[in-house]
Formats: C-alpha cells, sequence, structure tokens
C-alpha cells in the first residue's frame, strides 16, 4: 500500500477476538488516510430469485453483488418457484446454493405451503437446513395459522420471520397513504396495514413464547408497539432498510425505482425509526433486496414491480447520511450491520471480513451492479465509502480492481 494509507481494524465488544490477518497486497494503492476492517456484514432479508426467477437474478449473481457490498452473510426470502415449503423443494434450492453461492448463503423456510397461508408447510423437516421459517412478500392473514406456526417453530428452536400485511386494509395501494398520493391522484398503502398485524402477532409471540422478528418496519406505530413489546419481555426483534432511513413519501417521483413494499413514508416515520435504531429498539438494518428486470421496473409507480436492489450500496449510504452526520456513530452502524444480525440469527462470525476505505467519495450509479437488478432511488447519489475487499471462509470474494 502507499506509504499514506494506514490499515485499522474496528474493534466492537462483541467481538474482542476480531483480528483477521488482512493481506495488504490485495489493497489498491491509495493516497487515501485510512483502510478500516469491518466484520463482515450479515443481511437476514434479501432475494436472490432462485429458483424459479432466474432473470430477476440468481444466487451467484446475488451473491457477488453482497459481496462488493461489503456482506459475507444472507439469508434468502422464500418467494420462489418452487417453493420451499417442504425437504424436497428446499433441496433444489440448496443445491444451487452448494455450487455457486461465493458467501454464506442461507435460506428461510416457508411459513405456509406455496405461500398460501392455507396449510403449514413441513417445518419439522426443513428446520436442520434453514435459517428459520417466513413467508416474506405475503402476511400470514390467519391468526391461528400464526399461532400454530410460532408454536411449532418453537418446539423446533426457530424464528418466525413474519412480513407484516393485513391484506384487507390495502385497497389496491401501491405507495404510502400521504400527502403525495393524495397530491399526485395515487392509492396509498395506509400504516395501519403494517402494525395492525405486527400488533397481533405480538400478543401471539407473548403467549406462546415463541421467538418472533419483523421484516421491514417503516412506519412509527410499528416501533411503539415493538418498544412496547420489548419492555414487556416479549421476545422480538425487527430490521428497518436504508431507504426508510433516508427517504420520505416526499422524495418521490413518478419512477418504478421508488416502489417497494412497504413503501417509503412520512418525515415522522423516518424520524420514529432513526429513533427505535438509537434506543435499540430497531436491532438491525436489512437491505430487503429485491431484484427485478428493467422491464418490470419501467412501468411507473402504479404498475412497476414492487421491490428495489440495495445490498451493494447499503453502507455507503447509512454511513454517509446517519454516521458523517452524527446521527448514529460508526460503533451502531457495524452492530446493525454486522454484529446484531448475527446474534439474533446464530450466525457466526469466523474471520469473515470487509475492507473500506471511508473517506473515498463516489456516486452510486446502477450500471456498476454486480447485481442483475438495477432499480435503485438512490443512482447519481453522492456517498462515502469504498468497498475494496471481502474475504469469507478465507477466500476472497470481492476485490476492488
Amino acid at each position: 500500500m502507499a506509504e499514506k494509507s494506514k490499515l485499522t481494524i474496528f474493534k466492537t465488544e462483541a467481538y474482542p477476538s476480531f483480528s483477521p490477518c488482512v493481506n495488504t497486497e490485495q489493497l489498491p494503492v491509495s493516497d487515501f488516510s485510512e483502510y478500516i476492517v469491518f466484520p463482515g456484514f450479515c443481511d437476514v432479508h434479501v432475494h436472490f430469485r432462485q429458483p424459479g426467477f432466474s432473470y430477476k437474478e440468481t444466487i451467484k449473481s446475488g451473491s457477488m453483488a453482497a459481496a462488493h457490498g461489503g456482506y459475507t452473510a444472507v439469508c434468502t426470502m422464500p418467494n420462489l418457484n418452487p417453493v420451499p415449503d417442504s425437504v424436497e423443494h428446499l433441496k433444489e434450492q440448496l443445491d444451487i446454493i452448494k455450487d455457486d453461492a461465493v458467501i454464506n448463503v442461507l435460506p428461510y423456510g416457508a411459513i405456509t405451503v406455496g405461500q398460501s397461508g392455507e396449510k403449514i408447510s413441513d417445518l419439522e423437516g426443513m428446520a436442520k437446513s434453514v435459517i428459520a421459517f417466513s413467508d416474506d412478500g405475503k402476511g400470514v392473514q390467519s391468526e391461528d395459522m400464526m399461532r400454530e406456526a410460532m408454536l411449532r417453530a418453537k418446539a423446533l428452536g426457530k424464528m418466525i420471520v413474519a412480513h407484516c400485511e393485513d391484506n384487507s386494509l390495502l385497497y389496491g395501494g401501491y405507495i404510502h397513504d400521504g400527502a403525495y398520493a393524495k397530491e399526485h391522484g395515487h392509492r396509498g398503502i395506509c400504516s395501519e396495514s403494517e402494525w395492525k398485524p405486527i400488533e397481533r402477532d405480538l400478543r401471539l409471540a407473548k403467549e406462546t413464547g415463541c421467538a418472533y422478528h419483523i421484516c421491514h418496519i417503516s412506519c412509527k406505530e410499528s416501533v411503539e408497539l415493538i418498544r412496547k413489546a420489548k419492555a414487556e419481555g416479549v421476545n422480538v426483534s425487527c430490521e428497518t432498510a436504508p431507504h426508510y432511513l433516508i427517504l420520505t413519501d416526499e422524495d418521490l417521483q413518478e419512477d418504478g425505482r421508488f416502489k417497494m413494499n412497504p413503501p417509503i413514508r412520512s418525515k415522522e416515520d423516518r424520524q420514529a425509526l432513526i429513533e427505535g435504531i438509537k434506543d435499540g429498539t430497531v436491532d438491525m438494518i436489512a437491505t430487503d433486496h429485491a431484484p427485478h428486470s428493467a422491464e418490470e421496473k419501467a412501468k411507473g409507480l402504479e404498475k412497476s414491480a414492487f421491490g428495489i436492489v440495495g445490498i451493494e450500496s447499503a453502507f455507503q449510504l447509512v454511513y454517509t447520511h446517519l454516521v458523517k452526520k452524527n446521527i448514529i456513530t460508526l460503533e451502531k452502524a457495524i452492530e446493525l450491520f454486522a454484529v446484531n444480525p448475527r446474534k439474533r440469527f446464530n450466525m457466526p462470525l469466523n474471520d469473515d471480513y470487509t475492507v473500506w476505505s471511508l473517506d473515498e467519495k463516489t456516486v452510486i450509479k446502477a450500471e456498476e451492479f454486480l447485481s442483475q437488478g438495477k432499480a435503485t432511488p438512490f443512482e447519481n447519489t453522492e456517498v462515502y465509502g469504498k468497498c475494496l475487499l471481502t474475504v469469507c471462509g478465507g477466500k476472497t470474494v470481492y476485490k476492488y480492481l
């Protein structure tokens, strides 16, 4: 490395022995003052689309994109074809992971058969091969079905990971039911469609004792419900995503790149999420990396598919908009990206690490993503931080050239 460069191992109380042996010869010569070595990031919410939808993303392209973003472990959601709702269906995904993944890819098993919400999947058969159980992409509408799933998951020592959405409250909405929707004649998605199922599930988690994790929370009511449940001793954790911490519905454009589910909400919701991160109510940042084809995302807010990509820019965005603005510390960011997800989902760190140049300023360009998906609301956004190297299981899985 250049004489002006310095390599620092980032230490956290959670991983006091973290001291990877970094091959500095793999790092580019740079005049930037410091390279910093973090524990490999962990994303508990990604969509790698294979099997079934390889035109959107594959295990290989998704895991390469994750490595580019500094991640060494991800958990893949079950909205696939076939849905991983049985040992046989799960095996198809596991075989692809074994052959093509460049980082640790841990699949979820579906809560219900075909994610239809009508019959519980073979949780017992899949338990040893999945990280947890989720129907992400769909909410479990039946209280009785969710109670049964929680009881069976608890008996197996597994978590229920829930996409919380009440279908009866959607009314065909596709962006937040706020000022932008009203001003531009769009159908809105109310916050109650998210927090109402969370309220139900927190009651069930308290009743059953099941470990429960809530996906991509986006509104202030959700934060308050979770805060209260934690104070009552409910075994609950939750995640939010960078776009909910940075954007509001006032930033929306008539472009499918701004369409995701749940939607970007109000300033008040964003502030509540930030406060939830500060006080520990919000445990981790996940990306909900959800790639689609260019055609599927080119139909405007109303008709484009729900979902954006985010795994390659997540840390840059949080570092730029929260850490550099002194909203949270760098240590808190690493807790959110690396420490808390691994602790909650019981995933070892081993010697996985990622090396970053935090001083370096860059511009987000989707054409530079390794993901097959290119739809990001942060196109052309100026950010700080560049991933230089990611090492997983002793192997270099990403290297900046």
